[in-house]
């Protein structure tokens, strides 16, 4: 390119007439994400305390899917029973789930894993369970769900 051209080019930049400065490009670099400021709020009425050093949340869907947190922010008010975890989700399979389980227990002895062989087992008997209308007794009597007979009709 000729430099002539480009000199050109470079003094028709400005904004303002000769001596005013070139605007200035402000860089925006978050590193972090913002939460919102209604859940921060929420948040803090429910009380919730950072629970640190968290390296995977593991939740169990009743359609026998798996949502996985790695690295999750956990925050929590026990005695509330509320749980916030703040993360990026990944949809799993239950044995995908329960492998990296056993990877990471893997350090803490034969107990753990015979403790998560009972989960799994656990797991995998309820997915069979069939239909549990079954087992739900019946709120009438047979004999008072029977209409009653019309007054006039026993004269």
């Amino acid at each position: 390119m000729n430099p002539e051209k480009l000199a050109k080019l470079q003094a028709q930049v400005r904004t303002g007439g000769k001596g005013t400065p070139r605007r200035k490009v402000k860089k925006t670099t978050s590193s972090s994400v913002k939460e919102d400021p209604k859940l921060a709020s929420t948040l803090r009425q429910l009380n919730v305390q950072s629970i640190p050093d968290v390296e995977a949340v593991n939740m169990f869907k009743e359609d026998g899917k798996v949502i996985g947190f790695t690295n999750p922010r956990l925050s929590a008010n026990p005695s509330a029973n509320t749980f916030v975890i703040a993360g990026r989700p990944q949809e799993k399979t239950p044995e995908q789930a329960l492998t990296e389980m056993i990877s990471r227990m893997g350090n803490f002895g034969p107990e753990s894993l015979s403790q998560l062989a009972k989960l799994s087992e656990g797991l995998q008997a309820n997915s069979n369970i069939g239909d549990v209308d079954e087992d739900i007794p019946e709120l009438i009597p047979e004999d008072l769900a029977k209409p009653t007979t019309d007054l006039n009709e026993a004269d």
